[in-house]
């Protein structure tokens, strides 16, 4: 396994980063009356979970660390409802929902590197 020493080496914070820039750009043609208010709360989620991520990183204390994690799943809960809305809205089209659940749901993509995250937590203050 390859050494992790930054934030950028996590492949979850690699996709969640990913994720946002697509969001982001489909967000940008939202309807101008959607643009300042569905639009803007996609964006800030997307943008939040990789911030959360970077910001907990490599704490040295494991609970700053995990409610960093903790923090993170959440604004990929809010971003993944944000999405649905919009798409049910009609104005977010449904080839971007794969980029959302590939990086946030499934079990090969997302959970085991959530888990590894929780696991290192753990981990990273024992004796």
């Amino acid at each position: 396994m390859p050494r992790i020493s930054r934030v950028r080496d996590l492949k979850v914070y690699r996709r969640l980063v990913e994720l946002h820039l697509r969001v982001h750009g489909v967000s940008l043609s939202f309807p101008k009356f959607e643009l300042y208010e569905l639009g803007s709360q996609v964006r800030r989620s997307s943008n939040s979970a990789p911030a959360n991520l970077a910001e907990g990183f490599n704490n040295k204390h494991k609970n700053i660390y995990l409610e960093s994690v903790n923090r993170a799943l959440g604004e990929i809960r809010e971003t993944q409802h944000h999405v649905m809305v919009a798409h049910k809205k009609g104005i977010f089209p449904r080839p971007s929902l794969p980029v959302l659940s590939v990086s946030t749901t499934n079990p090969a993509e997302c959970s085991e590197p959530s888990n590894a995250l929780w696991k290192r937590g753990e981990r990273q203050n024992d004796p």
